[in-house]
């Protein structure tokens, strides 16, 4: 046995009667990564947020103040906020109704090579450019659009100016309006809600569901009480994506919107174009502040229990 073979094996001997230590070796630099980069970049932004901009000489004055959570707690800002929360709900429920139906057909009735096929259909979009999909999209919403061009050849096109006509959604056209930004983020997050339902779907036994059946529930109690509550681990899941990608996302709504802003925008503006940087920071931990409440209330609801 050469010299190198027995330096090998006796170091494998070695981590080998030394688990506790291997274990921490290999876990060492992902929990680097995440401690310093990650939660190092959150801190970094929580602390910069208590910094506030010297409005005469347009420099950062780093003394922790509340001055720049104050000048986010404005009706301006607020405004931003509350839209920013709203779409993203509403983009979270659309989503849910829309993946779950699909879901339950590829958990539980598609043959496997039918869900392949639908898997693929699901997937296919995310192959392609954020940014493609996106301006693509800006082509098909137009005015010209084939959207409106097949309303107005089923003479239909009443429908869509009644729904562009509404205060608040509507628009010039479905390209720059609340509505057509709402069903641009439903398409772009989609997969993210789909694909985690149609795994918490896979993974409920299917002996439950004839147990549920054999003591006398029908179809639709024992999807509310049984396949539900199941699957609640996958839609939050799922929702966690849709939801958090809305709230931080500056591209659907800077393409496709109207001049209403939204938190990413926001941050953008401040952080690129006014150079408030602290208020930009501020900006950011109103999406962090969110998602811990929704995180710690599903946790509260027993939604990870079976993950």
């Amino acid at each position: 046995m050469t010299a190198a073979r027995r330096g090998r094996r006796a170091l494998a001997t070695f981590f080998y009667l030394k688990p506790r230590l291997t274990l921490a070796l290999l876990l060492a630099p992902p929990l680097l990564w995440l401690g310093i980069v990650y939660v190092g970049s959150l801190c970094s932004l929580i602390v910069e947020s208590f910094f506030h901009l010297d409005s005469f000489t347009g420099q950062v004055v780093r003394k922790v103040s509340l001055a720049t959570y104050r000048d986010l707690l404005t009706a301006a800002n607020l405004d931003i906020a509350a839209r920013t929360m709203t779409m993203a709900a509403a983009v979270t429920l659309a989503a849910v109704a829309l993946a779950f139906p699909l879901a339950y057909y590829m958990a539980r009735y598609a043959s496997p090579g039918l869900r392949a096929i639908l898997t693929l259909g699901v997937l296919l979009p995310l192959w392609s450019s954020y940014l493609v999909r996106v301006y693509s999209f800006k082509l098909i919403l137009a005015k010209e659009g084939i959207i409106g061009w097949c309303l107005a050849r089923a003479r239909l096109g009443w429908i869509l100016d009644g729904l562009l006509a509404l205060p608040g959604i509507g628009g010039p056209s479905l390209s720059v309006s609340s509505i057509g930004t709402f069903l641009a983020f439903v398409y772009v997050w989609l997969p993210y809600m789909i694909l985690p339902i149609e795994a918490s779907l896979e993974r409920v036994p299917q002996s439950l569901l004839e147990a549920s059946s054999d003591l006398g529930a029908r179809p639709a109690a024992t999807f509310r009480r049984v396949t539900l509550p199941l699957a609640l681990p996958g839609v939050v899941a799922g929702s966690i994506f849709t939801f958090s990608l809305t709230l931080g996302d500056f591209i659907v709504p800077g393409t496709l919107g109207n001049s209403s802003l939204f938190i990413g925008q926001a941050v953008l503006a401040h952080q690129g174009t006014a150079g408030n940087i602290p208020l930009a920071a501020a900006f950011t931990v109103i999406p962090m502040v969110i998602m811990g409440v929704y995180l710690a209330l599903a946790r509260r609801l027993g939604a990870f229990d079976a993950l």
